[in-house]
């Protein structure tokens, strides 16, 4: 061994049988990689004439961008939802939209070919690599990241969880979260000197969900409507900071778009975020989950295997439901942060149409304070219809997911409820679908389509759900939970959807019987789309994601 290091240190003298082999070596390393690469590139052309064959012809908007496609239009856009809206109303029902590094996405418009992808999620249509590496980077291999017979398996242990029953038991914990605030708000607005004082709602709906989720989820109190502001708090704030990404970084995503080992590679802002927010909830899930392994005992057992944390444990035990250390850990961190996110920017938004629109605020105190006491869930879910209009009026407008994305896993054809003109000039009521073509649906523009809802379909309208008409036409033809895509549907429909829908309607009960919200600067302020985690409101000229609200006691 140590004859061959010296050997190799020494200069080789030109001619010599070591240095003939060294450059016989060079180059039949040269020559593999030459071979790898022009294998590579014929694989890529075969399954290239392959899509072209199995995959009907579709047409789209021209290309914009080389490199990018159409995608940094969306992405400058104020509105990416009245693009996809306006491009099918110009090309049909399914278009292809060009995207980067010559990649195209089929984007669904039709209701019926809508219900048939949604139908087949986790199935015939997966993750994409890129969003399976995003997520593994910042959540990890949970509920979020898997497909097919993983998905079922993972989704089955958390079932129990948020059934009804479990969800009509913590009650209790949305009514003291927002109680909570209520009491910081009275002593502010005590405090002040005209009766009424400027309040970041954003901030103090992400507190409420962030509490919330950590008492119903894990028994843990994060204590953030107290005052303490935790690691976990800091790293989700942050995301709240993104500026618009640099030339390089938009290079980078769009790389990484064509080849997903980029993300992990190569550190933009936003992925060393997603990481950070990775190790941080990862550090606290371990936490938790060793605390409750050592709570666990007879006397706590069945209370426990009640909540999300419980329904981890038990798993964990099971030979049908087995859950690795590592699945464990990951659902806790995908609860952390659908429970913190998902449900603070709904309420955020509703405070901001309710701000906007006093009449219908108006309308809903009145209906809250003749009801009474706080009701119960029971109660909420039958005998409050405004409260219940308004909610999904908010999931219509503002859905917190604006659209899901897949890969198709095997050759399908999508069937359409209208016929759509292919690029040859044809009129055909199906597609075919290669495997390997990227899928998309807009959940944004089909909430608030014309063509599905109307020509009111853009303004918050409270009454369409009260009237027998108002949900008719194509919008009763959307499979989605009252025929709306804001928790997508199928296999992989939101399985939280009460939990957040009964939070929801608790916290902004209680709100609203107790306070009178207005924009700070009048009816006519201006509010944008920021970037967070999710797409999250924020009042135009605000630092971070800031929605500052005049709040005044109703008396």
């Amino acid at each position: 061994m140590m004859a061959s290091s010296t050997i190799s240190l020494l200069p080789v003298p030109p001619g010599s049988p070591l240095s003939l082999w060294t450059t016989v070596r060079s180059i039949g390393a040269f020559n593999a990689t030459c071979s790898f690469a022009a294998l590579w590139a014929f694989v890529k052309a075969v399954m290239a004439l392959r899509w072209r064959l199995k995959t009907t012809r579709l047409r789209g908007p021209p290309r914009s961008s080389f490199v990018y496609g159409v995608s940094n239009d969306l992405v400058s856009s104020k509105d990416s939802a009245a693009m996809y809206e306006r491009w099918a109303k110009e090309y049909g029902v399914v278009y292809v939209i060009p995207r980067v590094l010559g990649r195209t996405r089929i984007v669904l418009c039709d209701p019926r070919a809508i219900a048939h992808f949604f139908a087949r999620d986790t199935w015939t249509y997966v993750q994409t690599s890129f969003g399976l590496t995003l997520v593994e980077i910042s959540i990890g291999k949970g509920l979020l990241w898997s497909w097919g017979e993983s998905h079922k398996r993972q989704r089955k242990t958390l079932t129990p969880a948020f059934s009804n029953a479990a969800v009509r038991k913590l009650a209790s914990v949305f009514y003291d979260s927002a109680y909570k605030v209520k009491g910081v708000w009275d002593t502010a607005i005590d405090s002040s000197n005209d009766g009424n004082t400027v309040i970041d709602v954003q901030k103090w709906m992400n507190h409420i969900s962030l509490d919330t989720i950590g008492i119903a989820g894990f028994s843990h109190d994060f204590g953030s409507l107290d005052g303490k502001h935790t690691s976990v708090t800091e790293v989700f704030d942050s995301f709240g900071n993104n500026s618009r990404p640099s030339a390089l970084g938009l290079f980078i995503i769009a790389l990484a778009q064509a080849f997903p080992i980029v993300l992990k590679m190569i550190p933009t802002k936003r992925t060393i975020r997603a990481k950070k927010l990775g190790a941080t909830m990862g550090e606290i899930s371990n936490k938790l989950l060793i605390r409750s392994h050592q709570e666990k005992d007879a006397s706590m057992k069945d209370a426990e295997e009640k909540s999300v944390i419980g329904q981890l444990i038990k798993a964990e035990d099971q030979d049908a439901l087995h859950l690795s250390k590592e699945e464990v850990v990951a659902q806790m961190k995908v609860l952390l942060v659908a429970g913190y996110e998902t449900t603070s920017i709904s309420l955020t938004w509703a405070l901001i149409e309710l701000s906007q629109h006093p009449d219908v605020q108006t309308r809903l105190r009145e209906e809250l304070l003749a009801f009474g006491a706080d009701p119960t869930y029971d109660q909420l879910k039958a005998n409050l219809p405004y409260l219940d209009a308004i909610v999904h009026e908010i999931l219509r407008l503002h859905p917190p997911v604006i659209e899901a994305i897949r890969l198709a896993a095997a050759d399908d054809v999508i069937p359409l409820s209208e016929p759509v003109r292919t690029a040859s000039g044809e009129m055909s009521d199906s597609i075919s679908i290669a495997k390997g073509s990227e899928i998309m649906v807009s959940v944004e523009a089909i909430n608030r389509s014309f063509a599905v809802w109307g020509p009111d379909a853009k303004k918050f309208k409270p009454d369409r759900w009260l009237a027998e008409e108002g949900i008719s036409g194509k919008s009763k033809e959307v499979q989605g939970y009252r025929h709306l895509l804001s928790f997508l549907d199928g296999p992989r429909t939101c399985l939280g959807k009460d939990f957040a829908i009964a939070e929801f309607k608790m916290v902004l009960l209680v709100l609203v019987k107790n306070f009178v919200f207005e924009m700070r600067d009048g009816p006519d302020t201006e509010v944008e789309v920021a970037k967070g985690i999710l797409p999250r409101p924020r009042v135009v000229g605000e630092d971070g994601n800031a929605v500052p609200l005049r709040v005044r006691r109703y008396e």
